[in-house]
Formats: C-alpha cells, sequence, structure tokens
C-alpha cells in the first residue's frame, strides 16, 4: 500500500469509527500565531501541562511573544496567583518556532491564531490537512469570520471548530466554541472539554456572523464610538456609565483599545455586508486606524497607553 492509500485508508477508519482523542489525554499542541492571543493562547495550555510549540514567521515576534508570557507568569507569581513552580513548568514546555513543519510535527491538536484574513486562514488549514492526519483537532482562533468557509479548506473539514478566546486570554474565562457545517460532534466536544481543560467556560454557538458575542459586543462599542463623536460624553465617562452602571468588567472603548481599533474595524465592515447597516464603522474609528491609533498595541486609541 503507497503512502497516498495509507492516509486515505486512515481517512474511511476516522469516518467510521469516530476515533478521537480525549482532550485530557492531548499532550501536545501547536499555537499558530504569536500575536497577542496566539502567545495568551499557548500561555494557558502550556500551565495546563501541554507542550507546546509556538508558531511565527518572525523570529523577532516569537522572542517578543515569549518574553510576554514570562512577564505574565511572572507577575502572577508576585500577586500570589501562580505557583512558581508552576510558572516554571509551563516556560519548560512552551517552545518557539519558526518552522511551521517542526510546530506541527506529532501535534494532537492546532489553533490558529493569525491575523483576521481569510485567504489566509484558508492556506493555513488547506497545509495542515496536506500535512496532519484525521484524528488531529484543528481550531481557528476567529471573532468573525465564518468557520465552514476556513474549514472547506481542510483536508479534513469535520475536525475542524472554531474557538474563539478573549484578550487578555491568560485572564478571561469565556470561549465561543463554534460548530462549523461541517464539524463532527466529536470535535465540538473535543474543543468544549479542551477548554474546560484549559479553566475556560466554553460556550457552543452555531457559525453565523459575528457569533454570539463579538455580534453583541460590537454592537456595543460601535454606538460608544457614536458617542464620543458627537460629543455625548467622554471615553472615560462613557466607560464609566457601563462599568459602575450596568456592571461591565471593562467599558467598551478600553475594551476596543485592548481588542485594537483594526481588527474591530474589520469585523465591523464583514458584520456590516453579513448582517446589516447598523453595524457600519463611525468615521471616528477609520479615521483612528488610519492615523495608526490602534489601541494599546500602538501606544493610542480612545485613551493613551504611552
Amino acid at each position: 500500500m503507497d503512502a497516498k492509500s495509507s492516509f486515505n485508508s486512515r481517512k474511511t477508519t476516522f469516518k467510521a469509527e469516530n476515533s478521537i482523542l480525549n482532550a485530557n489525554d492531548i499532550q501536545t499542541a501547536a499555537v499558530l500565531g504569536s500575536g497577542t492571543m496566539g502567545h495568551g493562547i499557548a500561555q494557558v495550555l502550556a500551565m495546563k501541562g501541554i507542550d507546546v510549540r509556538l508558531f511565527d514567521i518572525s523570529s523577532d515576534a516569537i522572542d517578543a511573544a515569549l518574553g510576554k508570557v514570562r512577564a505574565n507568569l511572572d507577575k502572577g507569581v508576585e500577586k500570589g496567583k501562580v505557583e512558581a513552580a508552576t510558572r516554571d513548568e509551563a516556560l519548560r514546555r512552551l517552545r518557539g518556532t519558526t518552522s511551521f513543519d517542526e510546530a506541527i510535527d506529532g501535534v494532537a491538536a492546532v489553533i490558529e491564531a493569525v491575523p483576521e484574513k481569510l485567504e489566509l486562514k484558508r492556506d493555513l488549514f488547506s497545509k495542515l490537512g496536506s500535512k496532519l492526519g484525521p484524528d488531529v483537532l484543528l481550531a481557528t482562533n476567529t471573532s468573525s469570520l465564518p468557520i465552514s468557509n476556513i474549514a472547506e479548506a481542510a483536508e479534513y473539514p469535520e475536525r475542524v471548530t472554531g474557538m474563539h478566546f478573549f484578550n487578555p486570554v491568560h485572564i478571561m474565562k469565556l470561549v465561543e466554541v463554534v460548530r462549523a457545517k461541517q464539524s463532527s460532534p466529536e470535535a465540538v466536544e473535543q474543543t468544549m472539554e479542551l477548554a474546560r481543560r484549559m479553566g475556560k467556560e466554553p460556550i457552543s454557538v452555531s457559525d453565523s456572523p459575528g457569533f454570539a458575542s463579538s455580534r453583541l459586543g460590537l454592537v456595543i462599542g460601535l454606538e460608544a464610538m457614536r458617542m464620543v463623536e458627537s460629543g455625548v460624553a467622554s471615553a472615560e465617562d462613557i466607560d464609566k456609565a457601563m462599568t459602575l452602571g450596568y456592571g461591565f468588567p471593562m467599558g467598551p472603548l478600553k475594551l476596543t483599545d485592548l481588542v485594537g481599533l483594526d481588527v474591530r474595524l474589520s469585523i465591523a465592515e464583514y458584520l456590516k455586508e453579513e448582517v446589516g447597516a447598523h453595524f457600519a464603522p463611525p468615521q471616528i474609528l477609520r479615521d483612528k486606524v488610519a492615523r495608526g491609533e490602534l489601541g494599546k498595541k500602538s501606544g493610542q486609541g480612545f485613551y493613551d497607553w504611552s
């Protein structure tokens, strides 16, 4: 039997038996993309006893990500929220690499966290499908892009789910587990269990524009921007209204700065086309992005982070 026949045979066996690895038995995972979300996901996986390969195309990006993980863990130790032994073990389990093949070799799960560009994600999942077998969980951390569209690029689309984390990943408890049209019930359950293993509270949502959280959160965020734009109140006072008046843990404009104004603009433009005109980005958002005021990552957004 040649390699291609063997590969197809394993694919048929998987579909017939739905054999799947329990999330608690996952020993090794890859995280693709070392940015704001990627390094946070990698940190939490490593803290839960999973060996993690953190991939990025830039060695400088990898170095910066590993530095941020160490800083997060050191801060946790200083505050008494993380044991020193847990920090040291997590750092031992986390390894950065600029080699795609090295990152995914022998892993049981892959979580993709590259920029919110559909073709980039589709290209990655196509490559994953050509290199990994049908028993590997493939999850995409997107806040709005259609999971089914990403899944159809994969060799085994039934193994693809959405795993939408929230920033900062090592603190925020919620994970949206998104069911693509192709996702098998076993893959969805495995994703839910992996989120729980990571100490998160998962919710299961169908693949629809903006899912649940992005759609609701963006409506509030865009209206807050329009209020700043029209002079209703300052960003600080609008945020205070939501934190003190409605119990939000963080105001919508400060959250926008953490998420990234460019990210929110991209999501708003997508939802405007898919859902309706009430998601049209306000001019203040377009202007800030054009000026490079992207939020905390650039030092300036609706707040000054310098």
